[in-house]
């Protein structure tokens, strides 16, 4: 990247405010305390008070902390989810950085643009140098600096302090860094575990500032210890209401919770089971009581005040959709092992298929009195120019949105679902209410949706503006401009994998001398998966495979499934022994196929990975069936 290019990521000045919008009737978050913002377009609620210093007593609480830590997640919400707690703001994705130049060779990094372009000037110098002096702070002191208008946003790494005031800007995650302020930043670490990697600290490292001042004596040392560890258990606390899991689940990241389905699940029936469904969570799973649950609809063309109960929605007629979901992410590893990116790394499990029972979002809003048009009209009325996206809340504070002609239209399928493969809908896939947007990316499927607005304008929600959006490969750090300027993801493009035999397998070949392959196709916008073809020789020759699809009676237009597939491939038996690389690639309807090779395609956030897919087994030998045994 150009320095010219990075340098623009780092002053203030030179982007406009982050926009926040504020909501003040958010469900049980009335009492607690709003965390403050650096810069807004929009002023915080001034009658709410700000955060108390972390040095401040702790005896008033009932949990040992003055500042319980999900008070100050909920109290953002209040925000639109804006400032909550993102597990991705906390996350290595948000901040591990993409080293360029050729391995072993001499490279210059991320951290050296960060270094030279600092507006504060800080001086390059080594993660483990440790100056002859170096400046000492009391707690106290750095307690106090919490904003920019307090003198710099500082945190505590182990004995070192870091004034990250410029770094929250260029932060992915925004502002939500500021939970840590003038405080550890341990504690959120050894919760949110995926932040400790060498890249996380070396960035950290740039920012350092000084020492914190030794502790006076025993005593002390063990009353900062004891802030530290209620902190921790205060975030852990957050957690409390996630459900027990299916032990067979991959787990990435435990909180909050981030599982990928194992193979057998995803290739046993076009169905997953419910308990083995993959788990994308951005946020804790929120305690949400049915009898009191109300969903609000607000926009041009509603009534103010519409609220529907839980009952209210099932009074609507009920429909069933089979749809697959699949996170933007999924196969990231694939592309990371190309060249590295930031995320969660999901293998080809971040997908999975479900029949979701519930109404048509087309029904709600008519419902709620917005006049929708008849099921046959493909075009919207005149006085709707001015709708153009639903945005869709969630209770926990994750939002999204997806465009209005997808939302209204009766061959769009999107639902408010209540049931998931016939049984009510589990805590874990965003009961009571979740939206099921079939044919798109999974992140606009809001879980716990409790309001949806029509509105002329994208969600504000940090994962529509701020993530889920594809890059060039030459963009190794997306500024804020860029990430205004790129599209949001929303159809999937056309995307297949391997899921047995799994990587490194030793596989028997058949008695005809034939390896057996099964995985998944599947394309969005409701394109068909036309054909997969597999091959055990890197892709110099290839086997069609046999197609199943999971919605056999889908109309054209309208295939939100995935199709299973398997192939019966001939393989010389003189590779006996050898390592063998199975390569698959689909086509759709439209004849959209995927691409040969991830550098093409390759971005720092490792989004729609959806090169051929590639897998490496060695062949045992050539009696018996293809011994199967489950993989990634």
């Amino acid at each position: 990247m150009a320095s010219s290019a990075f340098a623009r990521c780092l002053p203030r000045h030179c982007r406009r405010p982050h926009r926040v919008h504020l909501f003040n009737s958010i469900q049980h978050t009335h009492a607690f305390p709003r965390p403050r913002l650096l810069t807004t377009s929009k002023p915080v609620n001034s009658t709410v008070p700000p955060l108390p210093p972390p040095h401040a007593s702790n005896s008033s609480s009932t949990n040992g902390l003055r500042l319980p830590l999900l008070a100050a997640a909920l109290a953002a919400l209040a925000a639109g989810g804006a400032l909550w707690i993102a597990p991705r703001s906390l996350y290595t994705e948000s901040l591990a950085l993409t080293r360029h130049g050729e391995k072993g060779g001499k490279k210059d990094d991320m951290l050296s643009l960060f270094s030279k372009h600092s507006n504060k000037g800080r001086e390059e110098h080594e993660i483990n140098s440790v100056p002859a002096q170096r400046p000492r702070f009391k707690r106290s002191e750095i307690s106090t600096h919490t904003s920019k208008a307090a003198g710099g946003i500082w945190i505590i790494h182990n004995n070192g302090v870091y004034d990250i005031t410029d770094f929250v800007d260029v932060h992915p995650g925004g502002e939500r860094i500021l939970l840590a302020a003038g405080r550890s930043i341990d504690p959120f670490w050894s919760v949110f575990t995926i932040h400790q990697t060498p890249e996380t600290k070396e960035l950290l490292e740039q920012y350092r500032i000084g020492d914190v001042e030794p502790p006076r004596d025993a005593i002390e040392a063990a009353e900062n210890a004891a802030a530290e560890e209620r902190d921790r258990d205060a975030l852990k606390d957050l957690f409390k209401f996630d459900p027990k899991r299916d032990p067979e689940l991959i787990t990435h990241a435990a909180y909050p919770c981030n599982a990928e389905a194992p193979a057998r699940a995803l290739v046993d029936a076009p169905i997953t089971p419910t308990e083995k469904f993959f788990v994308r969570n951005h946020l804790p799973v929120p305690d949400i009581d049915t009898t009191t649950y109300r969903l609000a609809v607000q926009g041009p063309g509603i009534p103010d005040g519409v609220a529907l109960s839980l009952e209210d929605l099932k009074k609507l007629p009920k429909k069933t959709v089979t749809v697959t979901l699949q996170c933007a992410g999924n196969r990231r590893k694939d592309m990371h092992d190309v060249k590295p990116t930031k995320g969660l790394q999901w293998s080809q499990g971040a997908i999975s298929t479900a029949t979701w029972g519930g109404v048509l979002l087309r029904d709600v809003l008519k419902q709620a009195g917005y006049n929708t048009p008849p099921s046959t009209t493909t075009t919207l009325p005149d006085d709707d120019q001015a709708i153009s996206h639903v945005q869709f809340h969630g209770t926990e504070g994750y939002g999204a949105s997806i465009p209005f002609h997808k939302a209204i239209s009766a061959q769009g399928d999107v639902l408010l679902a209540y049931e998931m493969n016939g049984e009510p809908l589990p805590a874990d896939h965003g009961a009571p209410i979740r939206v099921v947007v079939p044919g798109y990316v999974a992140a606009r499927s809001v879980k716990w949706v409790d309001r949806i607005t029509l509105s002329d304008e994208e969600s504000w929600s940090h994962w529509q503006r701020k993530d889920y959006k594809g890059f060039s490969p030459s963009t190794e750090m997306p500024c804020e401009e860029d990430y205004e300027n790129a599209k949001s993801i929303q159809e999937l493009p056309v995307q297949s994998a391997v899921l047995l035999p799994a990587k490194g397998q030793n596989v028997t070949l058949t008695e005809q001398g034939e390896m057996v392959c099964k995985g998944y196709a599947v394309s969005g916008g409701g394109r068909e998966v036309v054909r997969v073809d597999v091959s055990a020789d890197g892709g110099r020759t290839w086997t069609t495979a046999t197609l199943k699809p999971a919605a056999t009676d889908a109309r054209p237009g309208r295939q939100w499934a995935w199709s299973h597939w398997d192939a019966k491939i001939p393989v010389s038996s003189t590779i006996k022994g050898k390592e063998v690389e199975i390569v698959c690639k689909a086509v759709d309807d439209s004849y959209n196929s995927q691409p040969e090779k991830m550098e093409g395609i390759w971005n720092m956030r490792g989004v729609l990975s959806t090169a051929w897919h590639r897998v490496t087994v060695k062949v045992a030998g050539a009696e018996g069936e293809g011994k199967e045994v489950e993989g990634r």
